[in-house]
């Protein structure tokens, strides 16, 4: 075992309110009894209370052994400073726990020793993250959410649809929330509508949890239900058509990461892109994907998304003409 873990194994051993001797240590993790010493060493050094008792009966033990009751986690500074990282883009994508965020890296920067706190804080200055304005989420909201989803208990809530302006009462059964394209979601059963729907955290608002349980399906996943909502049918090479776009490559190679343009990519060349999706996907989500692009990349197939194109920015120059 590494030294972290003969370290670990040990404060767990002196846990007990029974003293060990160093002895019993080194047989119990098969080392010498010198290094069972230094590790002793290093855990007094960093804080642990340990005391030795001599005597027949004697051996190390903790001072206050009920502090110890969990196993610690010892962490190294790669490990404090892969949380930190992960703490701050979890913060900036909107992350809607934000106190305990904050506390827990409030934690791993207090309980650092200042070569590790130094080197945290160069690291951290040196990688930041900027990311796009997302709704925000009333972090009690999330955490109703969260418990409710956990217990399984229905909830009221007053929902607000996309355009409206006034919100209608609902009664969902939360199965699960997902994070998506910089929006939180709620993945639930709605009793008005009698099927499984997205709810909007954001447009969420007067939450009520009643006495009413429900029964999650057995292996809901609320990411896969988003997925298989949102991703085209498996590709049909009957049914589905070729659709090409041309251009420049770094045009292409950004196109392609699009979450739909990706599901639906056969090839990427040095100037072309072939995806397989049906018409109607084509027809409904393609045009308003090519447009941004401008002039860096054209459509070649099928014939019917020029036209769609055309249509689109005709109306737009009517709109602006007038």
């Amino acid at each position: 075992m590494s030294k972290h873990e003969n370290m670990l194994a040990i404060l767990w051993a002196l846990s007990s309110e029974t003293p060990i001797t160093a002895k019993m240590l080194a047989e119990r993790l098969e080392v010498n009894i010198r290094s069972v010493y230094r590790y002793i060493d290093a855990l007094c050094a960093s804080g642990v209370p340990i005391v030795a008792d001599s005597g027949h009966h004697g051996g190390y033990r903790l001072l206050h052994p009920s502090t110890f009751a969990q196993p610690p986690l010892l962490l190294d500074a790669a490990d404090k400073l892969s949380l930190l990282q992960a703490a701050d883009l979890a913060y900036e994508a909107g992350y809607p726990a934000v106190s305990a965020l904050k506390r827990a890296a409030s934690k791993l920067k207090t309980y650092t020793n200042e070569a590790q706190s130094d080197l945290l804080n160069r690291r951290l200055q040196g990688s930041q993250v900027v990311t796009e304005h997302s709704p925000s989420v009333a972090e009690a909201t999330f955490a109703e959410f969260e418990t409710s989803s956990a217990d399984q208990y229905s909830l009221d809530i007053q929902y607000r649809k996309p355009n409206a302006l006034q919100t209608s009462e609902r009664r969902i059964d939360p199965y699960g929330s997902v994070y998506w394209n910089r929006r939180w979601y709620v993945v639930a059963y709605c009793h008005w509508r009698s099927d499984i729907r997205l709810f909007r955290m954001d447009r969420i608002s007067d939450i009520r949890r009643t006495e009413h349980l429900f029964i999650r399906p057995p292996g809901f996943s609320a990411r896969q239900f988003l997925l298989e909502k949102l991703l085209p049918e498996p590709v049909n090479e009957q049914t589905d058509l070729v659709l090409v776009i041309e251009g420049r490559f770094s045009a292409l190679e950004d196109l392609c990461r699009h979450w739909l343009m990706s599901a639906c990519l056969v090839e990427l060349s040095e100037n072309q892109a072939y995806f397989r999706m049906d018409e109607d996907f084509i027809r409904k989500y393609v045009p308003y994907l090519l447009l941004p692009y401008g002039t860096s990349i054209k459509a070649v197939e099928p014939s019917f998304l020029k036209e769609e194109l055309q249509e689109i920015l005709s109306k737009l120059l009517l709109f602006y003409n007038d």
